[in-house]
């Protein structure tokens, strides 16, 4: 927690903010000022899992000619790093608050509290209810996903929405983790975030704040407060959910929703490369709403806000998929080069963006919005020949982590749970251990197996607090932090699944450089080759509207920095 002088300085900042409405985002019309450099809106945009080098590839070849002419009036970063671990939840926070897993809190959709008590009822992906034994640390897994909808089938989580819409009222309260300290309330996924986010500075600051994900409990981005308050237009239909029908919904290409665009795969819009351009664009089209000054669903009038986005799901399917076992995506050699289920992929996020950019212009706010384009994170293997599933799809390539040391997991964690989620095990392997002096004893096992785990590196001990704090439960310890990280060699994905070759979650060069583009029509176009992270977006969200970067907790406590070399004036 926070110390108490912590808290005032907090307060006190975001009070300061509240007496004036800040000129930079108080009004909706206008350019960029000349003499402050601010900016009145900022439209961030996540296509997860674009590499740096997709964005380079597909400048070159001219199949991304709307990201290409963001570009040419904008900074394009190389060597920007995602998130460690380069999962979405860490990933998207890190866009949003300027922290790393060490002051947020948040290290994967799924991870582990040695302190929280399970949910009350099992989750919808099998995080089981349990009991909340007050004032004494409990020990869950935690799931900030899709498990934790009313209803994950349905596309609106099976809140109280339309077919098509989603929120936070989408959240079964009973299936979040408990706070033992806090009479076992549940735990909100915008209170499991430790710091604050760009969102709660400037919703202080009177800026009308909006975001579009995937699930509902992506709200986490309005950072600590009541009910996710800080997000003014919060869209979140569910990526998990059945496919259904979209009537009006089509792609710039002209591929319509209704019917069912890919009626072979309808357990979920993940498993089609055709159907996961159609749930996008229901985001698409809840932006384009936004910048016409209308609610995200169109059926209100709402001012244009000063911060919003979304994120692409289309091109992280492009990667990953193998669908019905025969279509597939991905890369053709460790170069990048796009296969053409890729290079479709990509091509449809770029119309995309290209009709938001569209809509900017015709509503004369193009001048006024930095547009931010990166990715949460990376995807691995590029390189085709080096995917290497573990323990495979026919389950004879070796043996997880998580399955080499499973006695010694907590059983919400250990795959000897028949009913349980699982391990935390992607392109990466975290390890909470029932007991943290086993640590040494397990790191012997995972040594002497490293071979069959396809293990490159093993981060414990000094290793791990390099990276997060130690181990432990407090005060001594963060009961978020795993006990062990097992980053597995490149192109090793710890899966059986017969549907992917790829995955994201590790600390590879492929799960991490993603694209980093900032552009607005008055900034100078140029390339910036130094190494930079994710993290240093919130900083620069902040700054771009003319508001200190400094009421980021994170930014403060991790001495984050705004992104280099980035108001040159054309």
């Amino acid at each position: 927690m926070l110390k108490t002088a912590r808290i005032t300085a907090i307060i006190s900042v975001i009070a300061s903010m509240m007496a004036t409405v800040h000129p930079a985002i108080a009004g909706d019309d206008g350019g960029w000022n000349d003499s402050d450099r601010h900016a009145r809106h900022v439209l961030l945009i996540s296509i997860d899992g674009m590499h740096a080098l997709d964005y380079r590839n597909c400048v070159t070849n001219g199949s991304c000619p709307h990201l290409a002419a963001l570009g040419a009036r904008g900074v394009t970063y190389t060597r920007a790093s995602a998130s460690k671990p380069s999962d979405s939840f860490p990933g998207l926070m890190a866009l949003v608050s300027g922290g790393t897993p060490r002051t947020v809190g948040a290290f994967y959709d799924v991870a582990y509290d040695r302190v929280l008590a399970p949910p009350k009822n099992t989750t919808g992906n099998g995080v089981a209810g349990g009991s909340c034994v007050a004032g004494v640390p409990n020990g869950t897994t935690t799931e900030y996903e899709e498990g934790i909808d009313l209803d994950q089938s349905k596309l609106n989580g099976g809140g109280p929405y339309a077919a098509t819409d989603g929120g936070i009222q989408s959240i079964d309260p009973t299936r979040l983790p408990r706070n033992p300290y806090d009479g076992c309330a549940p735990v909100y996924p915008w209170n499991f975030v430790r710091t604050n986010t760009v969102y709660g500075v400037i919703h202080a600051a009177h800026g009308y704040t909006a975001w579009s994900d995937k699930h509902a409990a992506y709200a986490a981005v309005s950072g600590p407060g009541h009910n996710a308050s800080n997000i003014d237009d919060y869209y979140s239909p569910e990526v998990n959910s059945a496919v259904v029908p979209l009537p009006g919904v089509s792609t710039p290409m002209g591929m319509s929703c209704a019917p069912i665009a890919d009626p072979t795969q309808t357990g979920s819009w993940t498993d089609s490369f055709k159907n996961i351009q159609c749930y996008d664009m229901l985001k698409v089209d809840a932006v384009v709403n936004q910048v016409k000054g209308l609610f995200h669903d169109g059926s209100r009038s709402a001012p244009v806000p000063a911060v919003f986005g979304m994120n692409f799901q289309a091109v992280s399917v492009g990667q990953k998929l193998i669908e019905n076992g025969a279509l597939v995506g991905g890369y053709s050699d460790a170069a990048g080069t796009p296969t053409p289920i890729m290079s479709a992929q990509i091509a449809f996020v770029d119309s995309s963006i290209g009709k938001m950019v569209r809509s900017l212009r015709e509503q004369d706010l193009l001048d006024s919005t930095i547009i931010i384009v990166t990715a949460k994170h990376g995807q691995s293997p590029i390189d085709p020949a080096r995917f290497f599933p573990i323990p495979g799809h026919s389950g004879g390539n070796g043996a997880t982590p998580a399955n080499l040391v499973a006695g010694y997991l907590p059983y919400s964690e250990s795959p000897l749970n028949p009913t349980g989620i699982g391990p935390t095990q992607d392109d990466i392997s975290h390890l909470w251990l029932a007991h943290s002096a086993d640590t040494d004893a397990v790191v012997q096992i995972l040594e002497a197996n490293a071979h069959a785990a396809g293990i490159g590196q093993i981060f414990y001990g000094a290793s791990l607090e390099t990276m997060f704090n130690r181990p432990g439960l407090p005060p001594a310890g963060d009961p978020r932090t795993p006990d062990i990280v097992v980053q597995p060699n490149v192109g090793v994905i710890y899966t059986e699944s017969t549907k992917k070759q790829a995955e994201h979650g590790g600390f590879a060069q492929d799960d991490t450089n993603v694209m980093l583009v900032v552009s607005n029509p008055h900034l100078e176009a140029h390339r910036v080759t130094t190494a930079v992270e994710t993290t240093q977006v919130a900083p620069t969200i902040l700054q771009a509207l003319g508001l200190d970067p400094a009421a980021l907790d994170a930014v403060r406590l991790e001495g984050t920095q705004v992104l280099p070399d980035l108001f040159r004036r054309r």
